[in-house]
């Protein structure tokens, strides 16, 4: 009997923190917005399964906000109606530019008419961000992965329901940038997106989520509207939060449809993946 207790106590200490099912449901008055990398099968052995959100769990996660009454926003939309949103208003992101978005993800979105926004990296093939972060992060998992050509760009834009945003020329970690180099990487990515994709660019998304409040600063005064960081966590509708360091919800590759739903009532895991 000791030993049951034990294993049932242990369980229950791990469900509490994978599910987070103790945390208190945030208003639905407060909008969501969601973190996604890549809609893709995960791979074998490799360091980054965790931003590969499987096709099917991806389809169960929309059609699950599509069948509760969420209505969805790019992020632009989200912040520019955000004292009038409907009670459940969800934003989706997806940071870096993998052409799975195209592929993968964009006809799940239109299946279930959602919105969303793509962070783009401008010099994005064959480059291997993680180590700007970890330089152990050497493994060229993220090079090798398929990004967005120009061409596929110009379908995610044609689609009618998907927003550029831009994530820095080279997917820079702006706490070990120069002040010059970051005022470069944040407004000629925003002027190439914004040539190639005919869009006004007025979202950012900070690289790694690493920035300051300099960075905030400067990305008001290069011309962004709006900003998302990587900070857990669900904005309240009033006060309004400051508009270029927005909170968002991290959608792992690993997590369950109990988690995500979880994760939807309290905007924040119990323990970091």
């Amino acid at each position: 009997m000791i030993i049951v207790a034990v294993l049932a106590t242990l369980w229950l200490v791990w469900f509490s923190h994978r599910y987070a099912w103790w945390r208190p449901v945030v208003s639905w008055q407060h909008p969501r917005v969601l973190m996604y990398h890549m809609v893709s099968l995960h791979k074998k052995g490799a360091k980054f399964n965790g931003l590969r959100v499987r096709p099917e769990r991806f389809e169960q996660q929309i059609r699950w906000l599509s069948e509760r009454g969420f209505t969805f926003f790019t992020v632009s939309e989200l912040w520019a109606q955000w004292s009038m949103l409907p009670e459940k208003a969800v934003a989706i992101t997806f940071d870096d530019g993998y052409a799975d978005n195209l592929h993968n993800a964009l006809p799940i979105l239109q299946k279930y008419r959602a919105k969303a926004t793509v962070y783009v990296v401008v010099d994005r093939h064959d480059r291997d961000w993680s180590t700007y972060k970890k330089a152990h992060h050497n493994s060229g998992e993220l090079a090798r992965e398929a990004k967005l050509s120009y061409a596929e760009l110009a379908e995610l834009v044609a689609s009618g329901c998907i927003e550029i945003g831009s994530h820095t020329l080279t997917h820079c970690n702006l706490a070990t940038t120069l002040e010059t180099d970051k005022r470069h990487e944040l407004s000629a990515s925003q002027q190439r997106l914004r040539e190639q994709t005919g869009q006004a660019i007025m979202s950012f998304a900070y690289p790694f989520g690493i920035y300051s409040a300099d960075d905030v600063a400067l990305a008001s005064e290069v011309g962004y509207a709006t900003a998302v960081t990587t900070v857990e966590g669900i904005d309240a509708r009033e006060p309004a939060p400051n508009p270029l360091d927005l909170k968002r919800i991290k959608v792992s590759g690993k997590d369950s449809l109990l988690a995500f739903a979880m994760r939807m009532r309290g905007g924040r895991r119990g323990w970091r993946k």
